[in-house]
């Protein structure tokens, strides 16, 4: 239910009453009332005539997901037994959520932090082949690099199943997602 059919069901008025009180169309009110969000001056107005703050229209409710954490710890674990084939570390998981039908913000992080690691390894990869090539570093140096990545995204995993598993939450997020 949107915040202004809240407020407007407090006060007891129907959308033409609420129309008549404000001089917003009726239109208006019901696309506000389905989801679109009023701005400017239609916003001052709604809100001056709720008698409410402005940012109480814009407020979205937080919609309750359910979140089976055992779900998002086999997401997470399914990335670990390819970090050695970089894109299965992301497919397998996709697969995983899709089936599941898990598209909650903790499994999208999960998804996000495996391509972010994907496109990081990719021009650690790459710069380190350059890196060998222009000072003249051993041989192994690459395959100490392609070592070091793969522990840090084992690391990345394991620590962020700890965290599933304490609080529900991962230890290592993103403030956006990729997906």
């Amino acid at each position: 239910m949107s915040k202004l059919k809240k407020n407007r069901e407090k006060l007891n008025l129907t959308q033409e009453e609420l129309s008549d009180k404000s001089g917003i169309s009726i239109r208006t009110i019901q696309r506000i009332e389905s989801g679109n969000e009023p701005k400017g001056q239609t916003l001052k107005i709604l809100a001056k005539t709720l008698g409410i703050k402005e940012n109480e229209l814009l407020e979205k409710e937080e919609a309750q997901i359910e979140i089976n954490s055992n779900l998002i710890k086999i997401i997470n674990l399914s990335s670990l037994p390819f970090t050695i084939i970089p894109p299965a570390n992301i497919i397998i998981p996709l697969v995983i959520m899709f089936a599941k039908k898990q598209f909650n913000p903790l499994a999208k992080q999960i998804v996000s932090i495996q391509i972010l690691w994907l496109i990081f390894g990719v021009i650690i990869f790459m710069l380190s082949s350059f890196m060998k090539n222009w000072f003249s570093l051993g041989s192994n140096f690459i395959l100490v690099v392609m070592i070091l990545l793969v522990l840090s995204n084992v690391f990345i995993i394991l620590i962020n199943t700890a965290e599933i598993d304490k609080k529900g939450k991962l230890f290592f997020r993103l403030n956006f997602s990729i997906i």
